[in-house]
C-alpha cells in the first residue's frame, strides 16, 4: 500500500499517537479501543504504521488553517495576510503586521512539530526490538532520524530557542524540560541527517508504492540547507553538489529541472523529476470541519485559502473556471512589480483587476485586497472533490518542501555567489524559463529565488537569514532584534522551565 495513502486508513495508529502526544491535555487521557504504546510495535506492520505517523507531520506545511506556507507568506514582503478581515486569524495577521505576541502565535506551530519529534522518539526506541528484516529496519530508522531532523529544523528557524528531546519523557518530567542552545540543536540535526544516509535508498524507484518517502538525495539536500543556515558554506556546497549534479542535467539522484515551469503546478504532475521533498495530499480523506487541522485531514488547505473571494467567471468568458476562495495571501504590489514581465508571472500571479477590466471575471474584494492572488495553488472547479467531507478541505495538489531549482540557487549562494559553477547554476534556473544569463552575485541569486519560489514559503526565511529582513519588512512594522524569530506560545511557558524569546514578554 502506498505511503501516501496508507495513513488514511490507519486509525488505530492515529489514536495511538494522539494518546502519546506530549502536551498537558493528554496526560490524563485514558485510552479506550486503541493499541496502547506498551503493546504496540510487535511486528513490521505496526512499525510501518508508526513510521507513517511520523511522516504525517510533514503535512504541517499545507494542512489546516494554521499551515506553514500561508503563515510564512504573510510575514514576507510579497504577501499580506488578507482573508475576511483583521480578525480572521489573529496569528497570521499578527505575523503579517508584526504585532504578534505570545498570546496570538498559534500554539500548533510549536506543538505539531514536537508531536512529530515525540512520535519519532518512540519509534526509534521501539524499532530495535521489532522482529523484521534488518535492512528494512535500518531504512525505517534512517527515515525516522531524517524526519526528526526536519522537524527540529523547522522549530529552530522559527523559534530558535527550543528544547532538545531525544527520547520519550516520563510524565513527571515533562514540565522540567529546558531549552538547548541553537548550536546544540543544529549539531543534533546534522547528526541525525548524517546517520540517516546509509540506510536510505539512493533513489525512490518504486513510485507506485513508495512515493513521498525520503531518499539519500532528500536527506543530503536538507543537510545542505541546514549547513547554509549556519553559514557553513563549504559543507553546504558539497552536499548540494551531489544533489544538483551538472546544472541543467540529471543528477546522480535522478533530479532534473522539469522543462516547463508551469507544469510544476499541475495537480497530476506529482513526484516529478524536480521534487526532492514533496508533501502528498489527497481528496480521499473525507476531511470535514469537525477535525480540520487536527491531523486526520489530508487535503491541501492552501488551495482554498488563497483564491479570490466571490470569484465569478462571466458569461462567454474564456477565463479559467477557478474555485472561489478565502483571499488569504493577497499579493503585494512589490511582488507584482518584481514579477511583471517575467516568464513565471502567469504561473505565479492571478491578476483579477486585468480579468475584470477585460470583462472576463469578477470577484468580491475583501481585506488587504490588491487584486492580485497567488496562482500556484489555485484550484479549478474541475479539481473539486466528489468524495465525502467538505469539498473546500479536500484538494489533492502536492507541495514541494524542497525542489531542485531551490537547491541550485542555494548551492550558488553557498559558493559565495561567484565562480563558473555558481554562474551555471543561476543560468540553468533562468534558462528553464527562457531567460538569458546575468552576472552571478548575491543580489542576483536572491532576486532569482524571489521570482522562482514566490508563494512557496521561502521568502521570509531568506530575508531573515541573510540580514535583509529589517530593510525589506520595515513597511510592515518589522523590529530588528525581535521579529527574526517567533514568540513561544504562552501555554508552553505556564508551569514549565521554558523561557520566552527576547522582547516578547508582554
Amino acid at each position: 500500500m502506498k505511503l501516501k495513502n496508507i495513513k488514511y486508513s490507519l486509525l488505530a495508529c492515529g489514536a495511538l499517537f494522539t494518546v502519546l502526544s506530549c502536551s498537558e491535555d493528554f496526560l490524563t487521557v485514558e485510552p479506550k479501543g486503541t493499541e496502547l504504546e506498551a503493546n504496540y510495535y510487535k511486528n513490521e506492520t505496526q512499525a510501518y504504521a508508526g513510521l507513517v505517523a511520523v511522516y504525517d507531520i510533514l503535512g504541517k506545511q499545507s494542512k489546516g488553517f494554521e499551515n506553514m506556507i500561508c503563515m510564512l507568506n504573510a510575514g514576507s514582503d510579497d504577501f499580506y495576510a488578507g482573508g475576511g478581515g483583521a480578525t480572521d486569524g489573529a496569528g497570521i495577521h499578527g505575523f503579517s503586521d508584526y504585532s504578534i505576541t505570545q498570546s496570538t502565535i498559534p500554539r500548533s506551530f510549536w506543538d505539531d512539530f514536537y508531536r512529530g519529534i515525540f512520535r519519532a522518539n518512540v519509534l526509534l526506541q521501539k524499532l530495535p526490538a521489532v522482529p523484521m528484516d534488518e535492512a528494512k529496519k535500518a531504512r525505517f530508522t534512517s527515515e525516522t532520524k531524517a524526519l526528526r531532523a526536519y522537524y527540529y529544523f523547522e522549530l529552530i528557524r522559527t523559534f530558535r530557542n527550543v528544547p532538545l528531546i531525544l527520547e520519550p519523557i516520563p510524565t513527571a518530567d515533562i514540565f522540567k524540560v529546558v531549552q538547548a542552545t541553537p548550536e546544540v540543536i543544529y549539531a543534533q540535526i546534522e547528526k541525525d541527517l548524517k546517520e540517516s544516509l546509509s540506510g536510505l535508498p539512493i533513489i525512490i524507484t518504486n513510485k507506485t508504492d513508495e512515493a513521498g518517502r525520503l531518499s539519500q538525495g532528500a536527506a543530503k539536500a536538507l543537510l545542505g540547507k541546514v549547513y547554509l543556515y549556519q553559514g557553513k558554506n563549504a559543507l553546504a556546497a558539497a552536499e548540494f553538489f551531489d544533489v544538483n549534479g551538472t546544472p541543467g542535467g540529471t543528477s546522480m539522484y535522478g533530479y532534473k529541472l522539469v522543462d516547463n515551469f508551469a507544469d510544476l503546478w499541475k495537480i497530476s504532475n506529482k513526484f516529478n523529476s524536480e521534487a526532492i521533498i514533496e508533501i502528498s495530499h489527497t481528496d480521499k480523506s473525507n476531511a470535514d470541519w469537525d477535525f480540520w487541522g487536527g491531523g486526520k485531514d489530508e487535503g491541501n488547505s492552501v488551495c482554498i485559502m488563497i483564491g479570490p473571494r466571490g470569484y465569478n467567471r462571466l458569461v462567454n468568458s474564456t477565463a479559467p473556471d477557478y474555485v472561489a476562495g478565502w483571499s488569504f495571501n493577497t499579493v503585494t504590489q512589490r511582488l507584482y512589480d518584481v514579477l511583471k514581465g517575467d516568464p513565471r508571472f502567469d504561473a505565479t500571479i492571478l491578476d483579477m483587476k486585468a480579468l475584470k477590466a477585460a470583462k472576463q471575471a469578477d470577484w468580491a474584494p475583501n481585506y488587504e485586497d490588491t487584486g492580485y492572488f497567488l496562482k500556484k495553488f489555485m484550484p479549478l472547479k474541475s479539481d473539486i472533490s466528489t468524495g465525502g467531507g467538505s469539498a473546500d478541505l479536500n484538494y489533492k495538489q502536492d507541495v514541494y518542501a524542497i525542489r531542485l531549482a531551490d537547491t541550485y540557487l542555494m548551492e550558488a549562494e553557498a559558493l559565495g555567489a561567484t565562480g563558473i559553477r555558481a554562474q551555471a547554476l543561476l543560468d540553468a534556473v533562468r534558462a528553464r524559463v527562457g531567460l538569458g544569463s546575468v552576472p552571478v552575485s548575491m543580489d542576483a541569486i536572491m532576486l532569482e529565488r524571489r521570482k522562482e519560489l514566490a508563494g512557496e514559503g521561502h521568502r521570509w526565511f531568506d530575508l531573515v537569514r541573510t540580514g535583509r529582513a529589517a530593510a525589506a519588512l520595515a513597511f510592515k512594522g518589522f523590529i530588528p532584534g525581535k521579529n527574526e524569530i517567533w514568540p513561544i506560545p504562552i501555554k508552553e511557558l505556564e508551569n514549565t522551565e521554558i523561557v520566552q524569546n527576547p522582547n516578547y514578554n508582554n
